[in-house]
């Protein structure tokens, strides 16, 4: 049970490391990793390279069984109020 917790709490770690990650949660069992980015200060291409860079440094510093899929969730909420 240990062994799972610091598994998911080290792929959040992984993410939350790189800039313009306001926050990641590993979900599935460690089996897929979301991450939320700061749309302002981070770009389409942006995602997509900071995407690919996550999941290398995954490959790199973890070992785990099958895959992990990485989701990068950049999004823009404009909220108006009629009165």
């Amino acid at each position: 049970m240990d062994n799972y917790i610091k598994r998911l709490e080290n792929l959040e770690s992984i993410a939350e490391s790189f800039s313009g990650v306001d926050k990641a949660f590993a979900i599935q069992a460690g089996r897929e990793l979301r991450i939320l980015v700061n749309y302002e200060n981070v770009s389409d291409d942006q995602a997509r390279e900071l995407c690919k860079s996550i999941a290398k440094k995954i490959e790199t510093d973890l070992r785990y069984p099958g895959r992990i899929k990485v989701t990068i969730i950049r999004e823009t909420r404009i909220v108006e109020y009629a009165r």
